[in-house]
């Protein structure tokens, strides 16, 4: 998977914030907020480029005090919810 082209990652207010820019999120029309573990797996997402729900189960691993499994849900809940909006590919 990646992050689809014009998504950017943004603090607005203290906030970190999925924004649309460009054309290539021209229907987007909305800002998505994020708790602390989705801004770093959005981050980490960025670096890679090209990832999977198993990489970036791994690097919160590396990052977090969690189980494989934990971590392996949380990413997978956090990846569903960026698939709804239409932010990955």
């Amino acid at each position: 998977m990646k992050i689809k082209n014009g998504f950017v990652l943004r603090d607005v207010c203290g906030e970190q914030v999925i924004m649309g820019e460009g054309i290539g999120a021209l229907d987007f029309g909305k800002m998505l907020c994020l708790n602390e573990t989705a801004a770093f797996l959005w981050k980490q997402a960025e670096t890679l480029g090209e990832w999977t729900v198993d990489s970036l189960a791994e690097v919160l691993l590396n990052e977090y005090e969690v189980s494989p499994e934990q971590a392996k849900a949380d990413v997978i809940a956090i990846v569903g919810e960026w698939q709804k909006v239409n932010v990955v590919e």
